[in-house]
């Protein structure tokens, strides 16, 4: 995300919280200030599992997928829906501890 969407997505939240925006505002500054889909070929993914420093067992049931989609992923036989890629790209950007 660019500095200025950084900091136009900062003042919404604050923004919200005091509740000077309403919540589908917010909803709708949270989709525009997503980072666009981008495609993760075979090595992408091994990589963020990798550096992540999980297996492709536990890389699967942290993003509840089953393991041999994982296997496929990494081996070029299948590819990630769009919701995996956005998993993916959040996985990739802020590590695991963002989903928990």
């Amino acid at each position: 995300m660019s500095e200025i969407l950084d900091i136009a997505h900062d003042m919404a939240k604050d923004l919200f919280k005091i509740g000077a925006m309403n919540e589908i505002t917010m909803r709708e500054i949270e989709a525009l200030c997503l980072p666009p889909i981008r495609p993760f070929r075979p090595e992408d993914i091994r990589g963020i599992r990798t550096a992540n420093h999980v297996s492709q067992a536990v890389f699967a049931a942290i993003m509840g997928i089953g393991k041999t989609t994982v296997q496929q992923w990494e081996q070029g036989q299948k590819k990630p829906s769009g919701a995996a890629q956005r998993l993916l790209d959040i996985i990739d950007r802020k590590g695991l501890s963002a989903l928990g």
